[in-house]
């Protein structure tokens, strides 16, 4: 497992678009192993977005193919972030995290889907995703989709090639 919230997850932080004068607000809990993304997405004072990630952690998912999610949605587009810097700022990497309303759903996200971005715009140039350092794994919820949202996610676990004899992984933090 990559990311289990039915096991020691430390608390998720939100970051949300009053950190640029919008009034959007979230929050991340953990109920009965399951991580809850929830708030409400405003556009006023030119607002829109709403994310939480987790605390740096050190992860190395070389030769795993992407990310396998349970999660049951609202319906709504989310992405799925993974930062190799720990710091507050900089470059994300984002793929899209489609979601069916009210339904447990299991969601396979290759890294070749990850675009580098930068306070939601793609950023040209960037390095590739370094798989070797993933430090953070967050969510968001943007693209002017305001109104109440929630997303519920059991885990997240990386995934081999098919040609692999294991093809979905409990791969674990770096310990070293």
């Amino acid at each position: 497992m990559v990311v289990d919230f039915g096991a020691k997850e430390k608390p998720w932080r939100n970051i949300d678009d009053v950190v640029m004068g919008g009034v959007s607000r979230s929050q991340f809990t953990v109920k009965d192993g399951v991580g809850i993304f929830e708030g409400n997405v405003s556009l006023e004072n030119n607002g829109g977005f709403a994310s939480a990630r987790s605390e740096p952690r050190d992860v190395d998912l070389r030769g795993y193919t992407g990310l396998i999610l349970r999660v049951r949605g609202d319906g709504k587009r989310y992405g799925l972030r993974l930062r190799t810097r720990a710091d507050f700022d900089g470059v994300s990497y984002q793929a899209p995290l489609p979601t069916k309303a009210g339904e447990w759903q299991e969601v396979r996200i290759p890294f070749a889907d990850f675009k580098p971005v930068f306070r939601g715009q793609v950023v040209r140039g960037a390095p590739a995703l370094d798989l070797e350092n993933i430090k953070t794994f967050g969510f968001i919820i943007s693209d002017k989709q305001e109104g109440p949202f929630k997303l519920e996610v059991k885990w997240v676990k990386a995934y081999a090639p098919v040609s692999q004899k294991d093809t979905a992984s409990d791969a674990a933090p770096k310990t070293d």
